[in-house]
């Protein structure tokens, strides 16, 4: 019997927003490939791609078997690891006062979350002998935003993840998030060493090189994916905001 489940999520938009969708695959405990899911999205935006494989694999899994997550949106991992807390106090208002995006999902995955032993695993994305579970989420995810046709199956019928870009530096999977046991919600004790890109828009989407603060008063870490928000640099998710 499994002693934990492994698994990883991810979620696309082509052009952000544009046509979207989210995919989950669930490996054993040694890390190999069970089974995997995709469902197209409609017109949404990358991040609601994100928490929704998320919110998916959650309700789609053993509450009372450990979970380990492997994601690479720093976004999704925050906002569970980080933000959370702070926007429940703040009655789901950011610390600028402003609705929190993507409320609903967001809820739905702290309710899911509730009582379960999870951790989530922060792996960048597109690297040349990369985390394999995270490869095959990005291709279901990528596949069904193209084609917006949900899909799954087994491992016998795997998404085959496309190369990545050459000369990309391998980047091993580094813990990013506490375990989250019963009522614990931990906070985030890592930063990525390279951002994932997935945004179209004119302004770059860099790894910072040092710790600031966003127009919308969070902080981000060094390492975090950052782009132009206004005359600043910030969060990605609050440059989509203000489009």
């Amino acid at each position: 019997m499994n002693d934990r489940i492994i698994a990883a999520c991810d979620g696309a938009a082509k052009g952000n927003p544009g046509p979207a969708a989210w995919a989950y695959v669930v490996a054993d405990s040694a890390g190999v490939p069970q089974r995997w899911q995709s469902g197209a999205l409609g017109h949404s935006t990358n991040n609601v791609g994100e928490l929704t494989a998320l919110e998916r694999l959650l309700a789609d899994t053993d509450p009372a078997v450990p979970l380990e997550v492997r994601l690479d949106s720093t976004y999704t991992r925050d906002s569970v690891t980080k933000w959370l807390k702070g926007w429940k106090r703040n009655g789901w208002k950011t610390a600028a006062g402003k609705p929190v995006a993507n409320q609903e999902l967001i809820q739905r995955i702290d309710e899911l979350l509730d009582g379960r032993d999870v951790t989530f695993v922060y792996v960048p994305a597109h690297q040349v002998d990369g985390d394999p579970l995270n490869a095959v989420a990005d291709k279901a995810a990528s596949d069904a935003a193209r084609t917006q046709e949900s899909a799954g199956g087994t491992a016998a019928d795997l998404p085959v993840p496309d190369p990545a870009p050459s000369g990309t530096a391998r980047s091993g999977p580094a813990r990013s998030g506490a375990a989250r046991t019963g009522a614990a919600r931990g906070g985030s004790s890592g930063s990525p060493a390279a951002a994932k890109r997935r945004s179209s828009g004119s302004a770059p989407t860099l790894s910072a090189r040092f710790p600031g603060t966003c127009p919308c008063s969070r902080p981000y870490a060094k390492g975090d994916k950052i782009t132009k928000v206004g005359g600043s640099w910030g969060h990605p998710e609050c440059a989509a905001a203000q489009d």
